[in-house]
């Protein structure tokens, strides 16, 4: 009897000496790793025969369903190990897998023998080589071999030969010769070895790495939350109109509204919301579910449409029955709307509201008390989400993030009905929604502190908190128009048209040769007090108390004192003044005269009371006697506009003098700017002249053969007014063109006699294929090729017949400028291309932001009384003033993504949804996958975005490693390795990195034959993975490079960090899971290039 101690002699020296040639070798072990055979295969190659018996249940056929769990996971384990047991990963990552399956498996064809116990009882593990006997031997790997350690304190091997092993030889005749209690497995373990070496389809690794990654979720999901196909919904008209991006977002959003009760699509412009939505109203209606869609009015033709039996709805076999009601709906009690009694109506019965346009809600809500009146947002709330039924809500929004991460917190509160603890039970968050968006909000203030150059969207997405991507994810689906066109396969749908570079126009006010400028309009803009709209400011010290206790506070709905909700108008007062200059000298002027005769008025009154000393009270209705088209889309929902409050003062409780005084000081540069600017007639208005030049270079020489349309948009339903006016006798007369005009307001205008001008006529005569006109108007010739309009038609719709959109004025708000150009670049456009125009004022870039500067300045100045200090614009306000121009100057060079303008919030292409969607379809037919072997790679063909390299799939088998949440995937990470070893995609990128893995892979379910053959060649069918060994070498540097750097920056930007316990020692700390090798498109001459590698290597 000999003792092995694994230590100082190795069960692996002494088998090389025992086996010899004909040998037979009997063993009787838990696992079979193919590294084991490597370790001793020129002693194996040479043996008679080798029987193995596995002595639990493994590779048996299945007699009945899978066991359960806690059984199955064992016996899984052991089957695995025949690529390597999970302490054999260091052997696994030098990638030779390949090479030592090919030749273990044809071994086994010649030598060997398996069977596996097919009983519950136990079996000891032994070996005998001839009349040698070794035990006890747990399995047949390179840790019982004594090659590595594994998690052995000890493992001593007590070697003896004949007569005390005859015991051993015959138990093992026995137990070989037993059928009842061994089954044959020969050919399932020559199959599985055969596994790791086969060429392997792209589609097949994708799934096999979504399956490690996303394994844990196909144990939590449960079948109520996934869609219930037998609701038929699939066979609906809408569902097979969509586009395959739009069918991932239906079967996402229906997961997420059932397991968290709400969902917000923010999809980029012109992607489809609506068709979108429409296939999850419809799985709804299938289930007997009742549908409200609240939507802007300006949107209510569209979602008509599609319920009603109309002749162009397409998809009137559907029979949809949702209701339909708009926004404003919320605050009225009785009457009717868009044929439903408001009275009557049942508005907690809802099991589904669609809110279109959400952002609308942005703005949330005090928490109403007795007394108060709910705005809508609580209106909302409380009627139609908190009463009756249990509702779910889907939110529609490209822009549901306008500069502070609450407007999100808001809308998602809808989903769970204001309850967060509701929300944070069913998330896989560390903590509740309150902090991860404290958090979030602290960072984003962070990020905008600092300077323009580094307030890029990458930066402040590494400043975001683990949990915060998990609550997007969760419930939030959000793609750009980016991510369609790299990420899915658009051969189908056709593409987006190519956007021309932006034509800008800066004409001047006018030609006459008494020219003023902008500049010296500005100049006296910046020197009105605009006290007109600030009573309160000239209230006597001792009456204020009166007004204060009767106007301010709670009295105020919101809150908001009456001093500040004035000098809030008077701010937008002022803002407005210049927009509005920057519109149209006709909507400027317009403007100068509302407000001088409204200081007349008042002026005259002041006078009344001087001469007559009777006790007079006047009564302000602020803004009330300014229409509605004074402002634009975005300034009339402004919060000091909705409280509409009417104010009486006692003149007598007034500093009237002084307010008199500053009055006619006002009056005086209003009375200067109206004769400066009233010879400008159309025929002197340089604009309008250089609009009809544009018009003119259109219609002479189009983009697209025969396309003659054009849309004209303005913030200012004045400025619409004044073009259509103009513009539509000048296009008549020249090009025989009808115009027409759309502001919202009321009823368009066309220049076509007899043509009905609400908006779906106008709109349809305007762009007939998209509106589909030859069902709804199909004997009508009639056609509109220029359409004036103002922001009233920049969201929702589809436009997509033009090829030509005119910004007559550039909006303050960027993001409005891309909606706008949105109506016309939409996928499946028929236009080659499209051109943007934008007219700007006559001023550089720099004095057109510091002009806005200096008017916001000036009206803090006059809020602040005299502080003393010229420069009252905050650094912070500042560095927005200096974002804001970098934002306009890339509009001036590029049509920008809606994405990269929304103020550096943007919630684009975060969610990994998708993906564990992807893998579960795939589950429901291809079990398999979770038996597929680590370490196996396929073969693709890269293009210019992804270059040569590799994707390393790698999982961290030390549990503490992701403390501080920086890896949303933890504990797998990926990274992406170009050939000349430089990171493509780093492990905290996990969207980009799946989306390209499946833009690699997913669909491509046959090897190519040429990239495989040429990475063999290279690699020596697999026996030579030095340059790929380099490369994972390099990957597990850069995690912990980018690691180091990402948490410095979080601590930097004031996350908690833990700084201690957590580091990545190297290679060691992580197992190969998968990899992607990724060839360039001209296999074949790399090849050549290849070979010669290869040969060098082996020193030829």
């Amino acid at each position: 009897m000999e003792l092995i101690d694994n230590v100082n002699k190795t069960l692996k020296d002494d088998l090389a000496v025992t086996i010899h040639n004909d040998s037979k070798v009997s063993i009787a072990a838990a696992c079979f790793s193919i590294y084991a055979f490597q370790e001793l295969k020129r002693e194996l190659k040479s043996v008679d025969e080798l029987r193995f018996i596995f002595t639990s249940p493994t590779f048996i056929k299945e007699k009945a369903t899978k066991e359960k769990r806690e059984f199955y996971i064992p016996r899984q384990a052991r089957e695995r190990s025949l690529y390597g047991s999970e302490f054999e990963v260091k052997l696994r990552n030098e990638m030779t897998q390949r090479a030592i399956a090919k030749e273990c498996a044809e071994w086994v064809r010649k030598k060997a023998i398996f069977k596996s116990n097919v009983t519950s009882e136990n079996m000891m593990g032994f070996m005998n080589v001839d009349s040698n006997s070794y035990m006890p031997i747990n399995g047949f790997t390179t840790i019982d071999l004594g090659c590595e350690r594994g998690n052995n304190a000890y493992y001593p091997i007590q070697k003896t030969n004949t007569p005390m092993s005859q015991f051993y030889l015959d138990l093992f005749e026995q137990i070989w010769n037993d059928e009842a209690r061994l089954q044959e497995v020969t050919d399932e373990v020559i199959d599985s070895i055969t596994t790791v070496y086969n060429e392997n389809s792209p589609d097949y690794i994708y799934f096999v790495t979504l399956y490690n990654i996303f394994n844990e979720f196909l144990e939590d999901v449960s079948e109520d939350v996934l869609p219930n196909e037998a609701t038929g919904f699939k066979d609906s008209k809408i569902w097979n109109l969509l586009y395959n991006f739009q069918r991932d977002a239906v079967l996402a959003i229906i997961n997420k509204l059932e397991k968290y009760n709400g969902c917000i699509l923010a999809d980029s412009v012109g992607l489809g919301k609506t068709f979108t939505s429409l296939a999850v109203i419809k799985y709804y209606e299938n289930r007997n579910k009742s549908v409200l869609v609240l939507c802007p009015k300006k949107l209510a033709n569209n979602w008509n449409t599609y319920k009603d039996n109309y002749v162009n709805n397409p998809i009137a076999a559907d029979r949809m029955r949702y209701d339909v009601l708009f926004h404003t709906d919320l605050s009225r009690e009785d009457g009717t709307s868009n044929g439903l009694d408001l009275d009557r109506l049942n508005w907690g019965n809802y099991d589904l509201v669609v809110i279109d346009e959400s952002h609308n809600f942005r703005n949330g809500g005090r928490v109403s008390q007795d007394g108060d009146k709910e705005n809508r947002y609580l209106k909302l709330l409380n009627k139609v989400i908190r009463k009756g039924v249990k509702t779910k809500v889907l939110m529609l929004s490209a822009t549901p993030v306008n500069n502070r991460f609450v407007d999100l917190k808001n809308q998602i509160a809808l989903a769970y009905e204001g309850e967060s603890s509701v929300l944070d039970s069913k998330l896989n968050t560390s903590r509740s929604i309150e902090d991860i968006f404290k958090q979030a909000q602290g960072a984003f203030n962070a990020w905008s502190k600092l300077v323009p150059q580094d307030r890029t969207t990458a930066r402040l997405l590494k400043m975001l908190d683990f949990d915060f991507f998990e609550l997007l994810d969760s419930v939030t689906i959000a793609r750009s128009r980016k991510h369609i066109e790299k990420y899915y396969d658009t051969s189908d749908i056709g593409t987006f048209p190519k956007r021309n570079i932006p034509i800008s126009k800066r004409p001047g006010l006018t030609d006459l040769d008494t020219a003023i400028n902008y500049n010296e309009i500005f100049e006296q803009l910046s020197m009105l007090q605009l006290c007109i709209y600030t009573p309160t400011l000239f209230i006597l010290p001792s009456k204020l108390e009166k007004y204060m206790s009767k106007y301010d506070s709670r009295q105020v709905k919101g809150g908001l004192t009456q001093s500040g909700r004035e000098q809030g108008i008077r701010r937008l007062m002022a803002t407005n003044l210049m927009k509005r200059m920057e519109s149209s000298v006709y909507a400027f002027h317009l403007t100068l005269v509302r407000i001088k005769d409204y200081i007349d008025k008042t002026i005259e009154t002041i006078t009344e009371f001087e001469n007559t000393s009777h006790l007079q009270s006047m009564v302000f209705s602020d803004i009330t006697n300014i229409q509605e088209t004074e402002f634009d889309g975005d300034d009339i929902n402004d919060d000091v506009l909705a409280i509409g409050k009417k104010v009486k003062i006692d003149l007598a409780d007034m500093d009237y003098k002084t307010w008199k005084h500053e009055l006619e000081k006002d009056k005086e540069i209003l009375d200067l700017l109206v004769c400066m600017i009233a010879d400008i007639t159309p025929e002197h208005d340089s604009k309008l002249q250089e609009l009809f030049d544009v018009i003119d270079e259109k219609q002479e020489h189009s983009i697209n053969v025969g396309n003659k349309k054009i849309i004209i948009f303005t913030a200012f339903a004045d400025t619409a007014d004044y073009l259509f006016e103009t513009v539509s006798v000048y296009a008549k007369k020249k090009f025989s063109l009808d115009t027409a005009l759309i502001t919202g307001s009321v009823d368009g205008k066309t220049t076509i006699s007899g043509l009905k001008t609400d908006l779906n006529t106008v709109l349809t005569c305007f762009s007939p294929i998209s509106k589909g006109k030859n069902l709804l108007l199909p004997n009508n010739t009639d056609e509109i090729d220029i359409l004036i309009a103002t922001d009233c038609i920049s969201e929702g719709q589809n436009l997509q017949d033009c090829d030509y959109l005119i910004n007559y004025d550039i909006h303050w708000n960027p993001v409005r400028i891309i909606q706008r150009f949105g109506r016309i670049d939409r996928i499946g456009s028929k236009n080659e291309c499209i051109q943007l125009v934008n007219f700007w004022p006559d001023l550089t870039l720099d004095e057109y932001i510091n002009l806005k500067a200096r008017v916001e300045t000036r009206m803090k100045i006059v809020d602040m009384t005299a502080t003393g200090d010229d420069n009252v614009l905050s650094p912070e306000e500042k560095g927005d003033l200096e974002y804001r121009k970098q934002q306009l100057k890339r509009l001036q060079e590029e049509v920008v993504d809606i994405e990269e303008m929304s103020s550096g919030i943007s919630i684009m292409d975060l969610g990994l949804n998708e993906f564990r969607l992807d893998l579960l379809d795939y589950m429901k037919t291809h079990q398999d996958v979770e038996n597929a072997p680590y370490g196996m790679n396929a073969v693709v063909k890269g293009n210019d975005e992804l270059p040569p390299g590799v994707i390393f799939v790698l999982r961290n088998v030390k549990n503490e490693i992701n403390i501080n949440s920086q890896n949303r995937l933890h504990p797998f990470y990926l990274v992406y390795m170009s050939d000349d070893g430089e990171v493509v995609i780093d492990h905290l990128s996990p969207k980009e990195m799946l989306d390209s893995f499946r833009y690699l892979c997913k669909g491509k379910t046959d090897p190519d034959k040429v990239l495989c053959t040429a990475f063999n060649e290279e690699t020596q069918d697999g026996r030579n993975m030095s340059k790929y060994s380099e490369l994972l070498g390099d990957s597990i540097a850069s995690i912990i490079e980018v690691k180091d750097e990402n948490e410095m920056d979080s601590f930097l930007s004031g996350k908690q960090m833990s700084f201690l316990s957590e580091t990545i020692n190297g290679l060691d700390d992580f197992e190969l899971i998968s990899f992607l090798v990724i060839k360039s498109n001209t296999p074949l001459q790399a090849t050549g290039h290849q070979i010669c590698s290869a040969a060098e290597q082996r020193g030829i």
